[in-house]
C-alpha cells in the first residue's frame, strides 16, 4: 500500500506544481468562489485523472518480469503487481507472455505480505472467456475442444480453460459408440479412446451464472456432412461396414470421396430393410464389422436411409413356381398374436393365418388350442399377393382323419341300409307265414 501511496503522492505533487504556476494565477474573485474542500486531491479526483482501484477490479499492466511461477506487472501510477502460480493461466490461450506485453488482470489483494498488488490473469481471462463462448454460441461459430476425460454419459472437455460437457448423443457418427447390447461399460471404454483428442464442435449452451457449457460435435459435422450428402442420390449403391446393431435396425458406415480425401458417412438400415423374411431381432441377420452393400432409399437432411434387401432378389417374384392357391403345404408357426399367426413356408416366404379364417374353420377353438409357436403344421393356401408379399393361410384339415370319418359314415350308412332291408324282409316273411296259417 505504501508503494501505491508514494506513487499517488508524486502525482499530487506534480499537479500542485501545475496549479501554482504563474501562468495559472487565480483572481481574488475566483478564490472566493473556490470552496474550502477544493484541495489538490479533490481537483485530481474531479478531473478523473485516474480511478483508485479496489479488489475485483480489472486493470491493465505491462509485463516487466516473467518466470515459470510468477509475473511482475508495472501498474502506473499504483506501483507493481504480481501474478502467482495458477493465476498466471490465460484461459483464452493467448500464448506465453513476454516482457513488454500488456495484459489485463483482476485485483485479488491490494497489498500482499511483500507489499505488491496481487493479481489474477486467469480470473480476468475467465470473464473474457465466457464473453467469447457466449458470442460463439450466438453465432454458431465452430470451435476446437480438447477431451479431458469420459464418463458413461459423454465427454468432459475444455474450451478457453472453461470445463464443458459433450453428451454421447451429440457425438458425430464417426465417434458415436455403437454397442450392440447397450452395455454402458463397453460404451465407456469406447469413449475413453477419445481422451486427449481435439474435436470440432459447436456450442449449444453457455450459461455463465451456472457455469454450464454444453457442446455438440454432431452440430459441427452436420454442415460438412450435408455438403457431401448433396452429391448422393436415392438409388445409389454404397459399400461399408456394420457399425452398430440396435432393436430397430443396423447402422452402416461408408466412405465418400471428397476432393483428394475420403469422408465417412453413416446410414440406417431399418429392420424391415435388412432381408426379405420377417425379422424379430436384427442381430440374427447382421453383426458389427460385417461388410455389406446397401442401396440408398431415402435422404432427409443429414439422415440417410439404406436397404440391404433391395440389392437381393425378391423371393416373391417367382413364387408362382413354388406355390399356388389351394395347395396344402407344410409351414412352421413363427409367432402368434391377437389377429392371427405368422407361418414360414421356407426361409423367405411367410404367410398369415388370420384369426377370422381359423375361427370359421374351427369354431369354438382358440389359436392357442389349435397351434403352438415353433411347431410345424399343414396349411391350405387361401390367397397369394406377390406384389404386396402377402399370403393367406388356414390350418388344413387332417385328410387321413377325414377319410376315416367318411368311411365310418359310409359303413354306418351301409349297415343301416342292410338293417332296413333285413327288417323289411323279415316283415315280408312274417306276413307270408301268417297268411298260410289263415288258409
Amino acid at each position: 500500500m505504501s508503494d501505491i501511496l508514494d506513487n499517488l503522492a508524486k502525482e499530487v505533487d506534480k499537479l500542485s506544481e501545475e496549479t501554482a504556476s504563474p501562468s495559472k494565477k487565480v483572481s481574488k474573485e475566483t478564490e472566493k468562489e473556490i470552496p474550502e474542500d477544493n484541495s489538490v486531491m479533490s481537483n485530481l479526483l474531479s478531473k478523473g485523472s485516474f480511478h483508485f482501484p479496489k479488489v475485483s477490479d480489472t486493470i491493465d499492466g505491462k509485463v516487466i518480469y516473467v518466470s515459470s511461477n510468477e509475473i511482475y506487472l508495472d501498474l502506473p501510477p499504483f506501483g507493481t503487481g504480481i501474478v502467482l502460480g495458477k493465476e498466471i493461466k490465460d484461459g483464452l490461450g493467448s500464448g506465453k507472455l513476454k516482457i513488454g506485453d500488456t495484459v489485463n488482470a483482476t485485483i485479488i489483494d491490494m497489498e500482499n505480505e511483500n507489499g505488491y498488488i496481487e493479481l489474477s490473469i486467469r480470473e480476468a481471462s475467465c470473464e473474457k472467456a465466457w464473453d467469447d463462448l457466449e458470442s460463439k454460441r450466438d453465432t454458431q461459430e465452430k470451435v476446437n475442444i480438447k477431451v479431458l476425460s469420459a464418463n458413461k454419459g459423454g465427454l468432459l472437455v475444455e474450451v478457453n480453460s472453461i470445463s464443458g460437457f459433450l453428451p454421447v448423443s451429440q457425438l458425430s457418427g464417426k465417434n458415436y459408440p455403437r454397442v450392440e447390447d447397450g452395455d454402458k461399460n463397453k460404451i465407456l471404454n469406447l469413449l475413453k479412446k477419445l481422451i486427449g483428442q481435439e474435436l470440432e464442435v459447436r456450442i449449444i449452451d453457455a450459461d455463465r451464472e451456472t457455469e454450464k457449457l454444453i457442446v455438440s460435435e454432431k452440430a459441427a459435422q452436420s454442415e460438412k456432412d450435408m455438403e457431401v450428402i448433396s452429391a448422393l442420390n436415392v438409388g445409389d449403391t454404397v459399400s461399408g461396414e456394420i457399425s452398430g446393431v440396435v432393436d430397430f435396425g443396423a447402422f452402416v458406415k461408408f466412405s465418400i470421396k471428397e476432393n483428394d480425401s475420403e469422408r465417412k458417412l453413416e446410414g440406417l438400415v431399418h429392420i424391415s430393410e435388412l432381408a426379405w423374411q420377417l425379422i424379430e431381432d436384427p442381430r440374427t441377420i447382421v453383426k458389427v464389422g460385417d461388410k455389406v452393400s446397401a442401396k440408398i432409399i431415402g435422404i432427409d437432411g443429414d439422415k440417410i436411409s439404406l436397404s440391404i434387401r433391395a440389392l437381393q432378389e425378391d423371393p416373391w417374384s417367382n413364387i408362382a413356381e413354388k406355390y399356388k392357391k389351394g395347395d396344402i403345404v407344410s409351414g412352421t408357426v413363427n409367432k402368434i398374436n391377437h389377429f392371427g399367426a405368422f407361418v414360414y413356408l421356407d426361409k423367405d416366404i411367410h404367410g398369415l393365418a388370420h384369426i377370422s379364417e381359423m375361427s370359421e374353420n374351427y369354431p369354438g377353438k382358440s389359436l392357442n388350442e389349435l397351434i403352438k409357436a415353433g411347431e410345424k403344421y399343414n396349411w391350405e393356401i387361401l390367397s397369394i399377393e406377390p406384389k404386396e408379399h402377402r399370403m393367406g393361410l388356414v390350418l388344413a384339415k387332417d385328410k387321413k382323419k377325414k377319410k376315416e370319418k367318411e368311411e365310418k359314415v359310409e359303413k354306418e350308412e351301409v349297415g343301416e341300409e342292410k338293417e332296413i332291408k333285413k327288417e323289411k324282409k323279415e316283415k315280408k316273411e312274417a306276413k307270408k307265414k301268417s297268411k298260410k296259417k289263415e288258409e
